[in-house]
């Protein structure tokens, strides 16, 4: 047999045992006539020794072993002395004394250790190179922290599958070969061999085949989906391809959903993690809300920090910056920074630098000292306009006030930002904490500054609050939807929706945002059929599983929890994708690649 236990279950009820196990060579250490091992498989790590005096042959084998070596070992499970037990390990208790050895598979000098270290001790995310790490993924997988990962998101996966059964929902696998749709991202496009110049769409998500489910009277679907999108990387998003959870409901409100669905949020949290849940319910905050007093429609509710509207305030003072922006329709907000007036001058101008790359053109600020206030533009708002700001900002000695003055989506944007990083630099969140809340009334439409026109702000098929005759005589840009996204320590987990099931108001959302009926029939006909044979109120959304399992295990990014990603240009290196393919394979598919 290749082994009678794992390398992680030993102890000392099994002294005395003979045993076999196998595995790879995580250390080796030579103390002469007696050689130690660690080794390692998927359940833990038990030390073995070969001694030269009392079974020679096998010590003769462990003096060419090297870290990585597969290897299959009998032996007698013996306790340690208690001087040298290891009460950090599960097999710390014991060792195995080696009678035999056969080496399985030997092994190349790796590019980087393989640590055996707990995530929260496992640096090598910083100190090895991630391309690296991804080129030898292979290896880079035998580390305890990545094994941790995927085990983690298996029984994220596994209670999820569980829980949605138990609350009444079907699991229904859609297609992968698909009709392209404009949903927001680029499509990935298959060809066809069979139907020339015509090509299959990798779905984006399953958004349409789950509304029509609905109307074929599945009224509690889920399913754990691919989703196959030609994006950019981000820290919490991987480029190509990840999994959501699917989910979509026929029958309920949007409250009723909220309801529903929050238990699964906190009993997974709960069960699996020994984090703690903010708020309960969680809260729902109104899109223009968050944008004024987060600067972003993802908030971080862990800390404080909202931003606050001076604009009134300032609107006729001598500061150029501020009167400039209240004259051209901007805005002029502040966020009071508790305990910041020790920040030095280098500090401040690395938070000008984050404001800067959100398009704003500086950041003022105000420090509040205990005799005096500190700030170059003092001299232009006056000492008395200065006092009242502080005095409206509720500010305290030692805080500094941090403003920003342009266009509201700037200032939203770059304060916004700086919240953020503030929250970092002054220890203000709580990494023991999940802080739920949704996001809800986003505006249906937005303007496209590239194609100047109006377009859809998110989910096409999202119902416009006030439906059709909302569409039909409000400014588009004023028009709010049932949209809404469920957020967690200021990263977006899903969009969902109440689904707009109504062919007149789905004909006419589109017209405003640029389609003819033709073409909407052209995309979309399959759709508009289904609604016009009876089709259900319903609503849904559809967390994505990466960033779940991100946020629960504490992990700066995605690539961290999943088992084959791409690098930040979308590319496989340790396959080589994606490939050329030689010129059989695209005469087949009546393809011809140009060159330039």
């Amino acid at each position: 047999m290749f082994r009678s236990h794992t390398c992680g279950e030993l102890g000392k009820t099994d002294v005395g045992k003979q045993v076999t196990l196998s595995g790879w060579v995580n250390t080796r250490r030579d103390h002469g006539g007696l050689i130690f091992i660690d080794l390692r498989d998927r359940y833990g790590l038990t030390q073995v020794v070969f001694d030269s005096e009392k079974y020679p042959p096998a010590w003769a084998v462990a003096e060419k072993l090297r870290d990585e070596f597969v290897i299959r070992i009998e032996g007698v499970v013996t306790g340690r002395p208690p001087e040298m037990v290891n009460p950090h390990l599960p097999t710390g208790s014991i060792e195995v004394r080696v009678s035999g050895v056969e080496v399985l598979n030997s092994s190349k000098t790796p590019p980087f250790e393989v640590s055996y270290l707990p995530a929260e001790g496992d640096t090598s995310t910083q100190t090895v190179n991630e391309e690296l790490r991804l080129k030898y993924r292979f290896i880079d997988l035998r580390r305890r922290r990545m094994l941790e990962n995927l085990e983690f998101r298996s029984r994220l996966t596994l209670f999820i599958r569980q829980w949605m059964v138990k609350n009444g929902f079907i699991e229904v696998e859609t297609p992968i070969l698909t009709v392209s749709s404009p949903e927001g991202a680029r499509d990935f496009l298959v060809p066809s061999r069979l139907h020339p110049g015509k090509f299959y769409a990798l779905p984006q998500a399953p958004q349409q085949y789950k509304q029509l489910l609905m109307v074929g009277g599945i009224d509690r679907y889920f399913q754990i989906a691919p989703c196959l999108r030609d994006e950019d990387a981000r820290a919490d998003r991987s480029p190509g391809e990840f999994y959501q959870l699917d989910v979509e409901t026929s029958f309920m409100t949007q409250e009723e959903f909220f309801t529903l669905m929050e238990p699964l949020f906190i009993e997974l949290t709960e069960t699996l993690t020994k984090k703690k849940i903010l708020r309960k319910p969680f809260p729902r905050i109104p899109f223009a809300q968050a944008m004024a007093k987060y600067g972003t429609d993802k908030p971080d509710i862990r800390f404080g920090l909202e931003i606050q509207d001076v604009t009134s305030m300032v609107a006729e003072c001598g500061f150029s910056v501020f009167s400039e922006a209240v004259n051209s329709g901007g805005v002029v907000r502040a966020i009071v920074a508790t305990g910041a007036a020790g920040m030095s001058r280098s500090q401040i101008d690395e938070l000008t630098e984050v404001a800067r790359k959100n398009k704003a053109k500086g950041l003022a600020y105000i420090v509040v000292k205990e005799d005096e206030l500190s700030s170059p533009i003092i001299k232009f708002l006056g000492e008395e306009l200065a006092l009242e700001l502080v005095k409206e900002l509720n500010a305290k000695p030692g805080d500094t006030i941090f403003f920003g003055a342009a266009d509201k989506a700037i200032v939203a944007a770059s304060l916004g930002a700086v919240r953020a990083e503030l929250g970092k630099r002054l220890d203000l969140i709580d990494s023991t904490m999940m802080a739920y809340c949704w996001i809800v009334d986003f505006p249906m439409f937005e303007y496209n500054e590239q194609e100047k026109k109006v377009d859809f702000c998110h989910n096409p098929f999202s119902l416009p609050q006030g439906g059709l005759e909302a569409l039909n005589t409000q400014d588009p840009l004023t028009i709010l939807a049932y949209q809404y996204d469920i957020v967690c320590n200021g990263v977006e987990l899903s969009s969902g929706a109440v689904r707009n099931v109504t062919p007149d108001i789905m004909y006419r959302a589109f017209e405003i945002a640029g389609y003819t009926r033709e073409q909407v029939d052209a995309k979309f006909g399959h759709m508009i059929r289904s609604f016009e044979f009876g089709a259900p109120p319903e609503c849904g959304f559809a967390p994505g599983i990466e960033r779940m399992a991100m946020l629960l295990r504490d992990e700066p990014n995605i690539r961290e929890i999943t088992a084959f990603p791409k690098n930040g240009r979308a590319e496989d290196v340790m396959m080589g994708a994606p490939s050329e393919v030689d010129a059989q394979q695209l005469k087949e598919l009546h393809i011809k690649v140009a060159h330039d």
